[in-house]
């Protein structure tokens, strides 16, 4: 267990804005800060962090929190190893009993995983740096292609031995069980054997974006043509290769700071174009280019260079990309490398200022690549041309802007002799056709949903009663508890300063009021124990606290998507603070939800007398219109309350 008091220093330390800012592109607007949520795929950012408050809200999703529940969510942490990570990057110390073999064995599977890459990643780079083999053979090797010693340590590079299963011995040595060194793939395992998956290879670690190691990938350096070249850690709990991208986490502030990424294919050609002196690139280590990969570089960037070989394979990847970047809503250029030459070898060949120059000359936007690659010897054979034509066409159809849309039709127009008429047709027949696909796609998937057992159904938040007017008033007592919202004068020599959580409250208990939703309730009841400390910070206690569901709650009543225009208010417009007419808010937000109480009411009365028989139930029948006349009475007293505090 982490003691109250550390785990406050987190919390103290943890800016929010920090926190996110390294996951996540963060632009300034009014008080807050807006940006690409990082937990699902959108066009428009609808993520705000709030400083002030220390809390992050995705208003197309709705996940939201504090610094400690972006990394849980992110990270795919638990509360207490989310702590632990904060702790670490703030150099809080943490006092924790030291963990037993049996406590070891009840983490979870996820964090064993990950316990074990990590200690992976120390043997093999130990291996490669101490070790007789591992210095002669791995580090000889890398050290001929060129790469210096600074960029081995940053990227954290080893070697395996080329011994059968010397490293799985020696993780077991150290108490790392075989079953989690399957799941990762570091170890082979059949009924009569067991080896090492990367024995006798150079080991590049694959870091997630967080810096954990998650996976590997190991260069062969026999001369054997049954072995594969590179070989990657086959998909686990911990590792995607589709939502992955080598370099990364080295790559990720300088993609930010220039606003700019460039992608490669390889593990050494990110290494070497970091040895340029060119830090923000990525790899997409081999694999087809997918969107979840596309999705990552635009947490931090929208403009991406794909940079690959001028071979036909690099060719086909470049072309294979592009539609995917444009899909996405990025500004993509392409740059092939002369035939021949690879982002490594190109890279090692030319300083950094050289590689960047040469970069800005013959990069090109999509539509002057595809044209000219197209294009090429198709001038005799109008129906090769059109093919080609209607390939590029396809492409501007993915771009989801229209703005930008129009600007690559019109660019396309003018490079093809094609009238803009013409283009935007075919565009609107691709996207019509694309919309009937979408459509009965979504008919075969209600088809078969139709004929499959309906699943267990939970009520939504929405569907709670009253949960709009519970929200209204909620909010205000989490952001304005202890403000003074009105006076009371007791007599004429004194007057009692009533606070906003006193009234809401009072006004509750007044009327044995007790909330629909439980989380707030639950709220509202811990308020009332604490109301008495005068240090309590009511919003802080609740967005830090450790029940996710009510830090959760708390967010999301705290979580203000439009900031008023600060443009507005120059213009001479006066809006009036919620601080300047609390009285007024906090009265109207209670005598709204005793409204909603009372309305609710009358229709369970209505709904019961409509059920009843006149004849033979006149008594039962009485007494709920009895209840009904006194309920009417209440609404209309609460109708002239509110009456009168819209005339105020």
């Amino acid at each position: 267990m982490i003691d109250q008091a550390t785990i406050q220093r987190i919390f103290d330390a943890a800016e929010v804005a920090e926190v996110v800012g390294e996951f996540v592109t963060l632009k300034r607007r009014g008080v807050n800060l807006i940006g690409h949520c990082p937990f699902h795929n959108e066009k428009t950012p609808s993520f705000i962090v709030s400083p002030s408050k220390g809390i992050y809200k995705c208003f197309g999703c709705g996940k939201g929190g504090n610094s400690v529940n972006f990394i849980m969510d992110h990270e795919q942490l638990s509360y207490v190893e989310a702590l632990k990570y904060l702790a670490k990057k703030y150099n809080i110390e943490v006092h924790e009993k030291e963990e037993t073999p049996e406590m070891l064995e009840k983490r979870n599977e996820r964090e064993s995983m990950l316990i074990v890459s990590g200690y992976a990643q120390k043997y093999f780079t130990r291996i490669l740096n101490e070790d007789n083999e591992g210095r002669s053979i791995g580090l000889s090797y890398l050290r001929q292609r060129g790469i210096r010693e600074d960029l081995i340590k940053k990227f954290e590079l080893g070697y395996c031995p080329d011994k059968r299963d010397a490293f799985t011995k020696s993780a077991q040595k150290q108490g790392y069980r075989m079953e989690y060194l399957e799941k990762t793939g570091l170890t082979i395992k059949r009924e009569d054997w067991v080896r090492d998956r990367f024995a006798a290879r150079v080991i590049f670690p694959i870091h997630n974006i967080a810096g954990r190691v998650i996976a590997f990938g190991g260069r062969i350096l026999k001369d054997d043509k049954k072995a594969a070249k590179y070989l990657n850690s086959p998909e686990s709990e911990i590792y995607h290769k589709s939502r992955v991208l080598y370099g990364m986490f080295q790559a990720k502030r300088e993609i930010t700071k220039h606003d700019r990424c460039f992608l490669v294919e390889g593990y050494t050609d990110v290494i070497s174009f970091h040895q340029a002196g060119i830090e923000n690139v990525v790899a997409s280590s081999g694999t087809a280019l997918t969107a979840d990969q596309i999705r990552l570089i635009k947490r931090f960037t929208n403009n991406v260079t794909i940079i690959y070989d001028g071979d036909a394979a690099g060719i086909k990847a470049s072309l294979r990309g592009i539609d995917l970047v444009l899909e996405e809503g990025l500004n993509v250029k392409v740059l092939l490398l002369p035939d021949g030459e690879d982002p490594d070898s190109f890279a090692r060949s030319m300083s950094s200022t050289q590689l960047l120059e040469y970069i800005k000359q013959n990069e090109t936007d999509f539509i002057k690549f595809k044209t000219k690659l197209l294009l090429n010897n198709t001038e005799n054979d109008p129906v090769t041309r059109a093919r080609v034509i209607g390939d590029i066409v396809r492409s501007i159809a993915t771009i989801p802007e229209p703005i930008v849309r129009s600007v690559y039709i019109k660019e396309c127009s003018g490079l093809l002799d094609v009238k803009e008429e013409v283009l935007y047709q075919e565009i609107r027949k691709i996207k019509q056709k694309h919309s009937e696909d979408v459509q009965m796609k979504q008919k075969r998937e209600a088809q078969r949903a139709a004929q499959e057992p309906a699943p267990a159904i939970s009520i939504p938040a929405q569907q709670i009663p009253c949960q709009e007017e519970e929200g209204s008033f909620m909010r205000l007592m989490l952001k304005f508890f202890n403000n003074v919202m009105t006076e009371e004068e007791i007599n004429e020599h004194e007057v009692e300063q009533v606070r906003v959580r006193d009234y809401i409250i009072s006004e509750l208990e007044a009327d044995s009021l007790k909330a629909f939703n439980p989380v707030y309730q639950r709220i509202l009841d811990e308020s009332v124990e604490l109301s008495d400390d005068e240090n309590f910070d009511c919003q802080k206690h609740f967005i830090n606290h450790p029940d996710p569901d009510i830090n959760q709650a708390a967010t999301n009543l705290l979580a203000e998507k439009y900031v008023e225009s600060a443009r507005w208010r120059n213009s001479g417009s006066y809006v009036e603070d919620e601080e300047d007419i609390l009285d007024y808010l906090v009265t109207k937000a209670i005598v709204e939800y005793k409204m909603a109480r009372v309305k609710m009411m009358e229709k369970d009365i209505f709904d019961k007398m409509n059920k009843l028989n006149p004849k033979n139930d006149a008594e039962e029948l009485n007494e709920l219109l009895a209840q009904m006349m006194n309920l009417k009475k209440i609404e209309t007293l609460l109708s002239k309350e509110l009456g009168r505090r819209a005339i105020m």
